[in-house]
């Protein structure tokens, strides 16, 4: 097992020397989604989904910037893969000369729905990211002295990450003393009303220039720490060390999200749609957790009560000593460990059970 290890990580290590290109594989990385790839723009708002003190931060470059882990965010990685010498900028401090080259969205708390998150404070919606996209698209278009073409073909070679839906279960649907969402809408019914929005609002991106995109799909949320603390031998029948309840849930959304990026292939000629099978990654990682160097699996690096799960970390909390023997490093969020392995697989899988119909690699080259 720890010769597949170090197999895995020379092939991480040679994938990142595409670092040491002069031009990126695209001109430009757009990112829209919720905590696992926010990185600083909840930082001014007032909110509990915010990740800009220690132990946050504490193996990233910078220390801590509000990425909800101790370093680098899947699309960190992804960017590092495509070429990018700098990681993506928050749009909430991006500089003018700095969107040419792509910008991230994406926030804390952050659901397809509207309502989503509002339990925890001040966020943006994939709605309101999506108006921040339209905005910088407008300042693109003037740094091209406003000629249309120039501005489409630049957006048309660019890749698209969506990482949305995982608040729309945690923090809406499955918080019932807060949200009615369970009691209106069956999980059938719930994916397909969150699926509508997904639609409508990729078809916003589409129209205004996103032409590559990866829709990523959604983890194994019922296997968190933070859903680990909750789970007790009583109100678990299944025999799962998971909530299945909620995993099932998960899986409605993703099938028909991945039906979803067919019917966007078949009707949008001009442009190109995948599906990143993040449940598949992550049910991979816990049963060759060993071989992928983790020794701990259902317990949060950092936080508070039953598997760290039950409070997120706290400031200035020690986390656990080693780091990356650590799938989780608080009640939600991955480590850095885990987000390297998330990014390769997106990059560079040729499975269809983690990429389809193409990994990110081929979609940049596409």
């Amino acid at each position: 097992m720890e010769e597949l290890r170090k197999v895995f990580l020379l092939i991480l290590f040679l994938l990142s020397a595409a670092e040491t290109r002069s031009e990126p594989q695209v001109p430009c990385f757009f990112i829209f989604g919720d905590s696992l790839v926010d990185n600083g723009n909840n930082n001014g708002l007032l909110t509990l989904a915010r990740a800009n003190y220690m132990p946050y931060g504490v193996d990233f470059s910078d220390g801590p910037s509000g990425r909800f882990n101790n370093g680098r965010t899947t699309v960190d990685v992804l960017a590092q893969l495509l070429g990018f010498r700098n990681f993506i900028p928050p749009y909430s401090t991006v500089q003018r000369n700095e969107v040419l080259r792509g910008v991230n969205f994406a926030s804390g708390a952050a659901g397809i729905r509207d309502e989503t998150g509002n339990n925890l404070g001040e966020h943006y919606s994939f709605t309101e990211q999506v108006e921040h996209f339209r905005q910088v698209v407008q300042v693109i278009r003037r740094l091209f002295q406003r000629n249309d073409t120039k501005l489409f073909d630049h957006l048309s070679k660019c890749i698209f990450f969506i990482g949305m839906g995982s608040n729309d279960y945690l923090n809406n649907y499955f918080m019932p003393n807060y949200y009615t969402t369970s009691s209106d809408y069956s999980p059938t019914t719930y994916s397909a009303v969150l699926l509508e929005d997904y639609s409508r609002l990729l078809n916003q991106l589409y129209e205004l220039g996103a032409r590559k995109v990866a829709a990523i799909g959604l983890g194994e949320i019922g296997c968190i720490p933070y859903e680990l603390a909750r789970l007790s031998s009583s109100n678990n029948k299944t025999g799962s060390r998971c909530n299945e309840k909620i995993n099932k849930a998960i899986n409605i959304f993703n099938i028909g999200l991945l039906k979803m990026v067919k019917r966007f292939n078949r009707d949008m000629e001009d442009a190109m749609f995948i599906y990143v099978n993040t449940y598949e990654s992550s049910k991979d990682l816990v049963k060759n957790a060993m071989a992928y160097g983790f020794s701990v699996v259902e317990k949060g690096c950092c936080g508070v009560g039953r598997n760290n799960g039950q409070i997120t970390c706290l400031p200035l909390q020690t986390p656990c000593a080693n780091h990356s023997s650590h799938l989780f490093w608080d009640a939600f969020h991955p480590t850095e460990a885990a987000n390297q392995i998330y990014a390769t697989k997106a990059y560079n899988s040729t499975s269809s059970l983690d990429v389809y119909p193409m990994n990110i690699k081929q979609l940049a080259l596409a």
